[in-house]
């Protein structure tokens, strides 16, 4: 069996095992994935992130990223942070910023002091002021692909949502052939937000997604006219701050600002 080093680290709660990849000396399974981010047998964490050689010249760097399930999929905003605190001291073009191919495209990170700053790529696919039936009577929603695909519910208390049963049966919907991440969304004033998000991958609850609170504020800010930068308070308590520049339902230079640490680090048969 071979071992695994591995870095444990938290984006407001999001956690995930981050593994340095760059000599391509490791090619896990699906399960081997699963194994890892299982929080009883394994390390436990909402997904992997593996530091890749780019081959791509305008990037540092290439970040695989795979769900607690040992599924791939295309971005996770948390875990974009926490790959550019990963990868600070290693050798890049630029000692303030990180550069990195993931399949949702070209994602640039900044350090700004504690906090990492992610510029995100635009969203696609959004459709505003939608209603179906999820199995609870018709409901309101909102969807926008932000790198992975997102639905946002306003709720008038985050803390009394119904985040895993009703979650769950909007992940599962047939209205999403794909899937969808289900965030539900309060109000709290003019510049704050409450979100809690159900994950498609984890499929539960997670403390915190990126891609989630960026699709919440990009979202109120078209619906309820709302001014970015939004602050965002997470389940885990962490407050993430989206900022854009806006041009009718045009969003442009996307981003996204929260601590991300290292939690441990070790290593672990495989």
């Amino acid at each position: 069996m071979d071992s695994l080093p591995f870095v444990k680290m938290s984006g407001a709660g999001n956690d995930f095992v981050v593994i340095d990849n760059r000599t391509l000396r490791y090619s896990l399974s699906r399960e081997q994935i699963a194994r890892l981010c299982d929080r009883h047998f394994g390390i436990g964490a909402d997904g992997l992130l593996a530091v890749e050689p780019s081959d791509h010249g305008t990037a540092d760097f290439r970040m695989r990223y795979y769900n607690a399930d040992g599924g791939e999929a295309e971005m996770c905003g948390n875990g974009a942070r926490c790959f550019a605190r990963f990868v600070q001291t290693m050798q890049r073009a630029e000692a303030g910023r990180v550069r990195f191919l993931t399949p949702a495209g070209l994602i640039v990170g900044e350090y700004v002091g504690p906090l990492v700053r992610v510029n995100l790529t635009a969203p696609t696919e959004a459709k505003f002021r939608q209603r179906a039936d999820f199995g609870w009577g018709d409901v309101d929603y909102h969807f926008m692909n932000t790198g992975v695909p997102h639905t946002v519910i306003y709720v008038p208390d985050a803390e009394r949502a119904e985040v895993v049963g009703q979650g769950r049966a909007v992940r599962r919907s047939p209205v999403f052939p794909r899937g969808t991440n289900v965030n539900f969304v309060q109000i709290v004033d003019e510049k704050n937000l409450v979100v809690r998000t159900y994950e498609r991958g984890v499929e539960d609850e997670t403390l915190a997604c990126g891609t989630g609170v960026v699709a919440s504020a990009l979202v109120t800010q078209q619906i309820h006219a709302l001014a970015l930068p939004l602050s965002i308070r997470v389940r885990g308590g962490d407050l993430l701050t989206v900022d854009a520049w806006v041009e009718g339902e045009l969003f442009h230079e996307v981003t996204l600002t929260g601590p991300a640490t290292e939690v441990f680090s070790g290593e672990i048969k495989i």
